[in-house]
């Protein structure tokens, strides 16, 4: 399969140190894990998930590799079509691959969908220049705003807030659809006004956008932010703290979804419970891994910004850890 096929190009991302070449003969079995931007939270989260279980090669006889990717719809369609093993996809986008909706409108709802474990809260994030004059989401009407890639959550859910407000595409001056990890530079170079980005914090990009130029997170927040919320099981109030970034002291008000690590019915059990296993074994280490981890608790792990169900062996896992009855 196409991505399986990217294998040797993708398996240093994930960590993957082998003492040898015959180290590498034990792994009669490898997974890839459909992340996003280099520069986002998905990436390295997936690194981490492979580093632990590359670290049992020995005894799990299997290997992971990261693959980054167009981001959450992305990482569905190719689930769908069976490129990847596993993929992080934020709370909302899951929701309509199962029922059907929004980016998948026109695909029928992916009933094969199935949820290993949640992951970390993204916040809905705006990022602009410090002199664009943008205070306000609804400062962005006439302004070069970078919406994100087609395929990447950060588009998707753009949309909503979008149609949310009531705008089209048009409102905004100029629009542009760099990937995540593009839209720092476009922005201290003064090709965009403003981006967009729902990612865990903090986040490689955004450190970027605020320690190359002057630039502000803004908030999203008001009565279509409230009423997405209330209407939405998949959404959440957020704050991104402040002094996470350079020269943005405040906390910032926003909303958010939840990343989840998913895959497929198709997937082999004992695969999806070997690599619960060893996340969970080694979990306060898996959580040292990236910053955007240091939070998660495993019983919030086995539910959280899950709309697919359980895959068998996660599940098997979890009631096994007495994290399930």
């Amino acid at each position: 399969m196409a991505a399986r096929s990217k294998l040797a190009a993708v398996v240093t991302a994930a960590g993957l140190c082998l003492a040898s070449a015959a180290a590498a003969a034990e792994a009669d079995r490898f997974v890839v894990i459909g992340t996003g931007g280099v520069t986002g939270v998905y990436f390295p989260a997936g690194g981490a998930i492979c580093r632990l279980v590359n670290r049992e090669i020995d005894t799990l006889h299997l290997r992971c590799a990261v693959e980054s990717t167009g981001g959450s719809v992305a990482n569905v369609d190719a689930l769908r079509d069976g490129d990847i093993s596993f993929g992080v996809v934020q709370s909302d986008v899951q929701y309509d691959a199962v029922k059907g909706t929004g980016p998948f409108a026109d695909k029928d709802a992916f009933d094969g969908l199935r949820s290993v474990f949640s992951l970390h809260a993204e916040p809905f994030t705006v990022v602009a220049r410090a002199d664009a004059g943008i205070a306000t989401f609804d400062d962005l009407k006439g302004k070069r705003v970078n919406i994100g890639n087609p395929g990447s959550g950060q588009r998707s859910t753009m949309e909503v807030v979008m149609a949310a407000k009531g705008w089209a595409v048009s409102d905004l001056g100029e629009v542009s659809e760099l990937p995540a990890a593009d839209q720092a530079t476009a922005l201290c170079d003064g090709t965009i006004d403003a981006m967009v980005y729902v990612v865990g914090h903090p986040s490689g990009a955004v450190q970027s956008a605020t320690a190359d130029c002057d630039s502000v997170l803004v908030p999203v927040e008001g009565p279509e932010i409230a009423k997405l919320i209330a209407d939405h099981p998949y959404y959440r109030e957020a704050v991104i703290p402040g002094g996470t970034y350079r020269g943005n002291d405040a906390d910032v008000a926003t909303f958010g979804v939840g990343a989840a690590l998913l895959t497929t019915e198709s997937e082999d059990d004992e695969t999806v419970y070997q690599l619960v296993r060893t996340v969970f074994e080694n979990f306060d280490e898996f959580r040292k891994l990236h910053p955007a981890l240091a939070h998660l608790d495993k019983n919030e792990m086995v539910s959280a910004a899950l709309t697919a169900p359980l895959h068998p062996g996660a599940e098997r896992y979890y009631r096994e850890a007495g994290l399930m009855r």
